[in-house]
């Protein structure tokens, strides 16, 4: 599919557009009491993917399609977004029957050349992007002594992309807590067949800065774990040479949030949240490697669900000489403790973090920084964060 750009200027309104092909609506759109909604239908599914936007009489409208992403602009301002998935209806070649007058041409995508720091903000805590965008899982890890903030970017709360969720990597990080840096996205959706980016984790080796995630294909194939990469921390990549899915013995089209880990035994570690098939129980699956590029299951999962609930975002670091486990179920997140790594765990008295939903760890100026979201209206919310230190027993004290 070529990529189209569709113009016009709202110059009445109430106003109405639409096209047909085969008996098939194949664009709509509508602009009444200060509202513009656009559909767009795709083979996909049934239901058209939507775009809206507050608009006045007067305004100009811009909707851009591509395969793997579609986007409203009002007066220069991108207002909406969508992300396909299937074959697009709507060909460059068709008429939209409107009463005002429509341009429609190809679309040639931007190449990108951002800076490592976009823009700057105060104070992150109940914070989230604004414009229909909220902070969804977050992902701390600390680099070169400043705390950085991986978090899914969330529209529509969970319902893009007929509610796979389109989630994409955003990045923010401080030196202070106070000043807050913007950098350029993470890890975007570029293809259609990428339901959601989920969860997982950041790691270096060597010169090179590696993030490792699953894709969601919202069809029930496998959840393949895939990496992008990048030289400076700011710029990733796809590493499209790298891709590799579990076992029969998990479900695999539920596995997600990898955590990776350079163990004290000279090998990296995967924890893997899935379910152990047939057994109807969910786990922390576990995979070890020499090199980070072939995988092997290490034999026992991390962690066992008492049923099939599968723990979430699991997170896993050293501190003050213990190992702490971090897994979340139904969004609020539990630790355990150990004196030896990846076994031994003990359950504390009290095992819950309390930092709203799926927090996960970096140590700031030896203190533990939780960082999870809180909700507002659905998935999706504000940035809030929680710190903790460790008592003698290894037991976690919240601030």
């Amino acid at each position: 599919m070529e990529n189209l750009k569709i113009s016009f200027c709202l110059s009445e309104m109430p106003c109405y557009g639409i096209s047909h092909k085969g008996g098939r609506k194949t664009f709509e759109f509508q602009a009444f009491d200060g509202m513009l909604s656009c559909g767009i239908p795709y083979d996909y599914n049934r239901n058209p993917l939507m775009l809206t936007g507050e608009v006045r009489t007067g305004d100009r409208v811009d909707i851009i399609l591509m395969p793997h992403r579609i986007e409203l602009y009002i007066n220069g301002r991108l207002t909406d977004e969508e992300w396909p998935k299937g074959r697009r209806l709507f060909d460059a070649g068709e008429k939209i029957c409107s009463a005002v007058e429509i341009e429609i041409g190809e679309y040639a995508e931007k190449a990108k050349n951002e800076p490592a720091v976009l823009s700057t903000f105060r104070g992150a805590e109940g914070w989230y992007p604004g414009d229909g965008v909220f902070v969804g899982d977050c992902m701390p890890y600390l680099r070169d002594g400043e705390y950085h903030v991986l978090y899914l970017k969330d529209r529509h709360h969970h319902g893009s992309k007929w509610g796979l969720g389109a989630h994409q990597w955003e990045h923010i990080s401080t030196s202070d807590f106070n000043e807050w840096r913007i950098h350029p996205m993470a890890v975007e959706i570029t293809e259609p067949d990428e339901g959601s980016i989920c969860t997982g984790s950041w790691i270096r080796s060597g010169k090179t800065e590696y993030l490792y995630y699953t894709v969601r294909k919202g069809d029930g194939r496998p959840a393949p774990i895939q990496r992008s990469v990048s030289a400076d921390g700011y710029h990733f990549e796809k590493d499209k040479t790298f891709g590799f899915t579990v076992s029969d013995r998990y479900n695999a089209a539920s596995a997600r949030d990898p955590k990776v880990i350079f163990g004290e035994d000279g090998l990296y570690h995967m924890l893997l949240t899935t379910g152990l098939s047939g057994e109807n129980k969910g786990c922390l699956a576990h995979f070890v490697s020499e090199n980070m590029e072939t995988w092997e299951d290490a034999g026992e999962p991390l962690y066992i669900s008492a049923d099939d609930t599968e723990p979430e975002c699991p997170d896993y670091f050293k501190y003050r000489n213990r190992y702490y486990l971090i897994y979340s179920l139904h969004g609020r997140a539990h630790y355990l403790v150990s004196e030896r790594p990846f076994s031994g765990w003990r359950v504390p008295k009290n095992p819950v973090i309390p930092c709203a939903t799926v927090p996960k760890c970096a140590e700031w100026k030896g203190r533990l920084v939780f960082t999870g979201f809180r909700g507002m209206g659905g998935y999706g919310g504000s940035m809030t964060f929680r710190s903790a230190v460790a008592e003698e027993n290894g037991e976690l004290v919240f601030e």
